[in-house]
């Protein structure tokens, strides 16, 4: 395919608005594209517009699975007026495709799609077997893949790559996210009296005090470092001069291998213990959001594999790495913790979810031979 129609594809999935949503479109635009070039695709519609779609290619002579993933969902525009470029035009300006998903990440996802067509126009299936799996959801909540992992989409997988924006690098390890909700509750009372009432909103003030130094001792993970935590929502009180009754806070909780989501659920528990054993306020924990650190032996020859194919293609230097951030493959190996995973896309991580979020064309032509060789190369 000539680089002109890659490009092309890439222009047509970001003018498709996929913002926490509507993945049926992109789905069908894909299925339609694989079809032309003889590779049968399934969408599991599951409701409100949403779908996941899977695909696969390859002789299955050898019963390796190797599976590539992305995601068909984009974080919202909130400000359109803000950008200098259509969110939704895939405008060219030099080597820059801008966009809303341009980077994070419609151009990993066309360079999954875009690696499995050339395999197959050239006839140059592997032995074994490549199966695309695209996502619904996976910027808010991770309907699809949980719904994947559920049907046992990445029960056959050898080894998983995911086309997060990496600018090339081979991420070996990223960290887990855990959120969570805290509920606090006194009583209410007149605010010339607050003797008689339990202010609600010092009840968090001593939770967040003690999570300051929650993970102090927590062990230090080898590539990933300390667990990275934060509170980042609180909510409390309704009138100035009435003290309250109810106040919450969320935070965020990035586990890693050494300090895992059941050691760091363990430590919020006792801390919200310890604080409703010794005071009069009454603190609740809600974890609403659990995903799984990754981690691969950076020193295997997947990932040292990997790493050669995006030297050979990437236009700037590229290395291995890790990220604090979380992607679908905490999902899909929930079931499967010995599963091999890299992340590896196009321009990069720290434009994603930027306003004029865009993507080097360079770069993700290159994403598209390095797919290619690490196919090659893994069968």
């Amino acid at each position: 395919m000539k680089e002109s129609e890659q490009v092309q594809i890439l222009q047509d999935l970001i003018r498709i608005h996929s913002a926490n949503g509507n993945e049926i479109e992109v789905a069908t635009y894909l299925k339609q594209l694989l079809a032309e070039h003889g590779i049968a695709a399934q969408i599991d519609e599951f409701g409100d517009r949403r779908a996941n779609l899977t695909a696969q290619i390859g002789r299955g002579s050898d019963d390796r699975v190797l599976g590539l993933t992305g995601h068909m969902d984009t974080v919202a525009v909130n400000s359109p007026k803000s950008w200098q470029h259509d969110p939704f035009g895939g405008e060219i300006v030099g080597e820059r495709l801008y966009g809303r998903g341009a980077a994070d990440m419609k151009s990993g996802l066309a360079a999954e799609v875009l690696a499995l067509i050339e395999l197959q126009e050239t006839g140059e299936l592997p032995n074994g077997t490549v199966k695309l799996i695209a996502t619904a959801g996976e910027e808010l909540g991770t309907p699809g893949a949980n719904r994947l992992a559920s049907q046992g989409a990445a029960n056959e997988l050898s080894a998983l790559v995911v086309g997060e924006p990496t600018g090339g690098n081979v991420i070996f390890a990223h960290s887990g996210s855990l959120n969570y909700e805290v509920t606090s509750t006194g009583k209410t009372a007149h605010s010339s009296m607050p003797a008689q009432g339990i202010n609600a909103i010092t009840g968090l003030v001593k939770f967040i005090k003690a999570e300051s130094s929650l993970f102090a001792d927590a062990p230090v993970d080898p590539y990933l470092g300390k667990v990275q935590h934060s509170v980042t929502v609180i909510e409390g009180g309704h009138q100035v001069n009435s003290i309250p009754d109810t106040a919450k806070l969320e935070g965020n909780i990035r586990p890693t291998p050494a300090c895992d989501n059941q050691e760091v659920a363990a430590r919020l528990n006792r801390v919200i213990d310890q604080i409703n054993h010794q005071t009069p306020f009454h603190l609740k924990l809600n974890i609403f959001w659990d995903y799984h650190p990754i981690s691969t032996d950076p020193n295997s020859d997947f990932v040292q594999s990997a790493l050669q194919a995006a030297q050979r293609f990437f236009p700037s230097p590229v290395k291995t790495g890790i990220i604090n951030g979380a992607t679908d493959a905490s999902v899909f190996r929930r079931q499967r913790p010995d599963l091999p995973v890299i992340v590896l896309g196009s321009d990069a991580w720290d434009v994603a979810h930027a306003t004029d979020e865009y993507t080097t064309i360079p770069a993700y032509l290159a994403t598209v031979k390095t797919y290619k060789q690490i196919i090659g190369d893994f069968f």
